[in-house]
């Protein structure tokens, strides 16, 4: 029987896998029934695979905590949610759509704002922390925040993700300078940067994984035949929990604009922010008509 080993990968792009064992970096290939059986090897899956000096065949992928299309990483323990004060200015429904994804992925998101130097973000960062999520500000120009955001990550793998020309690149080399990934300059004419990170990288960063992630202006409810149902996002939007088990109709309460909801009350009295209950509210749009027939 030959030999196999236990590894993580590190890194995939066009149907290579970069698979991390023992200290020792092996270029893989998946054999030809994962296709067959509908699985994609992803970064940060743990694996069984069988070495041929430097290369080898990956044999099976492990139980995943947890997975995400985009940005394409397995086994994620938080996800780092970049937008930038300004040049591109944030945008929150985006923002707002990639929390709700996280938590329903049971990742915990952390909002980071970067490019401190161009904007204020107090109001941005008020609202984050008022709906309970831990908010970072930095900018990898100044330094500011830096030694913040270092100390934010843990065991585990931490990913980078948000917009397009939000700074994740500048950010990441800025805590690890060794790294040198990639960047452009934002395009004045468009006011949003070109993508600059083309596939998703694992890095060692003391006893956790950061990961580099592709640049995206926006994510579908639905990835690969999975949504999330208008029943489940309502605890995707934590801020909201306190309140779900008051609504006068729960647990059918819709906490749109329905009289006698609680959440609805509670974001009048400013207990819930205003900018996040419009966007759940955009959210339950999309979702509303959804049946499991559209599953592909």
């Amino acid at each position: 029987m030959s030999e196999q080993l236990n590894g993580i990968i590190m890194h995939a792009i066009s149907g290579f896998y970069y698979v991390e064992a023992a200290g020792f970096v092996y270029e893989c290939k998946a054999k030809g029934n994962f296709r067959a059986r509908g699985i994609t090897p992803l970064t940060g899956d743990h694996v069984v695979f069988e070495p041929d000096g430097d290369k080898g065949f990956i044999l099976s992928v492990t139980d995943r905590k947890n997975f995400l299309q985009r940005p394409p990483i397995a086994n994620l323990s938080r996800l780092f949610l970049v937008s930038s004060s300004d040049r591109p200015k944030p945008n929150l429904y985006v923002l707002d759509k990639l929390t709700a994804f996280a938590v329903y992925h049971d990742v915990e998101p952390v909002i980071v704002f970067s490019k401190t130097d161009l904007a204020d973000v107090t109001d941005y960062a008020r609202i984050y922390k008022q709906a309970g999520f831990r908010v970072l500000c930095c900018c990898a120009k100044t330094g500011e925040g830096l030694e913040e955001l270092r100390m934010a990550f843990s065991d585990g793998i931490n990913a980078f993700s948000g917009n397009s020309g939000v700074g994740k690149s500048s950010l990441l080399n800025a805590l690890l300078p060794g790294l040198a990934l990639e960047t452009n300059e934002i395009s004045e004419k468009l006011g949003r940067g070109r993508h600059t990170t083309r596939s998703v990288r694992l890095y060692h960063f003391g006893d956790a994984l950061l990961a580099d992630t592709p640049g995206f202006s926006s994510i579908d409810f639905e990835e690969n035949g999975e949504t999330i149902r208008k029943e489940a996002l309502p605890g995707c939007f934590p801020e909201f929990a306190p309140y779900l088990e008051d609504c006068r109709f729960s647990p059918s309460c819709r906490h749109l604009n329905d009289k006698g909801c609680a959440v609805v009350r509670a974001v009048q009295e400013g207990k819930i922010p205003v900018e996040r209950h419009r966007s759940y509210c955009q959210m339950y749009e999309a979702v509303r008509d959804f049946k499991d027939w559209n599953r592909k």
